[in-house]
């Protein structure tokens, strides 16, 4: 954990999705991260995020209740959001706010601004993107005037990849500076005390294990994992592991069923056990069409599994090629499998791969991140 000055001891809100994605579990860390410096941390969203344990005298969650109003065909989250906020930032003195994701989030956080102004409270805005927010609005139009506003409106942003970034700027026309601070994983969570990972459970030891973890949207090209999972045991005795849940996965177990490989693939659904699968797992698989950043894969090198990827978006600033693991273009399944045997097929070249991966990793270990957000934190308390 960052041990670095602290100046100030804040009161932060924190603004996120509960769920498995990345932005939620990164904003939770985060949040905790920031509580072991013996900062006061605020959780406001509609439900405990996944990945936060039992509270601590520093964190407290507050629970967004959006009431069921007839009236509406879709209830009014923000709406809901915004009030909260208002009552939390009041009620518990919050220094400064720091929302994840610009559409719901930001959107919500400028109207708390803007009640909070009228009651002669000011308070600082940070605004994370962390992808989607930014990629699949710029396909919907619709939305782009209030993720401008949005952002623009912010005090400061972030994203989190270069890759991201750019794609912000071309899509939208933004004002605000944006800063790059990585997504990041904290490596002392990850230092595994697992003497037995019970590998046998999934496959003989003769068998490499082959993973992948997501939300099996479409955008993750789970079909390809299938499709390189198959070329791989054709040359290498293997099982994959199929981790998350989502649309995609219906049929991606029908197609296994179709390429015979039935037994060999294991689906198990959402986990909470992400780090004892990658203890045990040799390979992670990556093919997707757009990642913003790629904290799956960054989450896979912390456990010393190389990762197979496309080159989309930010993948390339986690995932080095030739070192961490190999890069293809999207939907290059041939290139993706030949890359997979070569490293797979050799023990000596697998240690090498592990030990690549990791190394990487660490260069976005938590206490390198932290002191970022905290530098910024204490630039927005000045702009107050």
């Amino acid at each position: 954990m960052y041990h670095g000055k602290i100046i100030k001891r804040m009161k932060i809100a924190i603004v996120c999705y509960p769920t498995f994605g990345g932005s939620g579990v990164v904003a939770t860390e985060l949040g905790i991260a920031l509580s072991k410096l013996n900062h006061e941390v605020h959780f406001i969203t509609y439900k405990q995020p996944v990945r936060l344990g039992l509270l601590s005298p520093n964190i407290h969650f507050h629970e967004v209740n959006v009431p069921e109003y007839p009236l509406f065909h879709y209830q009014p989250y923000e709406l809901a959001l915004s009030s909260k906020l208002v009552d939390t930032i009041k009620k518990y003195e919050i220094d400064i706010l720091h929302v994840h994701y610009a559409i719901p989030h930001a959107y919500a956080g400028y109207m708390a601004k803007k009640m909070l102004v009228e009651e002669g409270i000011h308070i600082p805005m940070v605004t994370t993107l962390h992808g989607t927010d930014i990629t699949l609005v710029g396909n919907h139009p619709f939305y782009k005037p209030a993720v401008t506003f949005s952002i623009n409106k912010s005090d400061i942003v972030t994203s989190v990849s270069q890759s991201l970034k750019e794609d912000t700027l071309r899509l939208f026309d933004i004002k605000k500076e944006i800063k790059v601070v990585p997504n990041f994983i904290d490596a002392n969570l990850r230092k595994t005390s697992f003497t037995d990972c019970q590998r046998e459970l999934m496959a003989t030891p003769d068998e490499r294990i082959v993973t992948h973890i997501s939300n099996f949207r479409p955008v993750k090209r789970i079909t390809d994992v299938v499709d390189i999972f198959y070329n791989i045991q054709k040359e290498i005795p293997a099982k994959l592991l199929m981790v998350g849940d989502g649309p995609e996965r219906e049929p991606a177990e029908q197609k296994c069923k179709e390429l015979g490989i039935k037994d060999k693939v294991i689906f198990l659904g959402n986990s909470n056990e992400i780090d004892k699968i990658l203890c045990f797992s040799d390979l992670f698989l990556l093919p997707s069409e757009r990642e913003s950043f790629g904290l799956a894969a960054l989450e896979a090198m912390v456990n010393k599994v190389p990762v197979i990827s496309s080159n989309a978006g930010g993948i390339p600033e986690v995932n080095i090629q030739g070192i961490s693991g190999y890069l293809s273009d999207v939907g290059d399944v041939k290139d993706m499998s030949e890359k997979a045997i070569s490293i797979l097929k050799e023990d000596y070249i697998l240690e090498k791969f592990k030990e690549g991966a990791f190394n990487e990793a660490m260069k976005f270990d938590i206490d390198k991140i932290v002191p970022l957000y905290l530098a910024l934190y204490e630039n927005a308390l000045e702009m107050v």
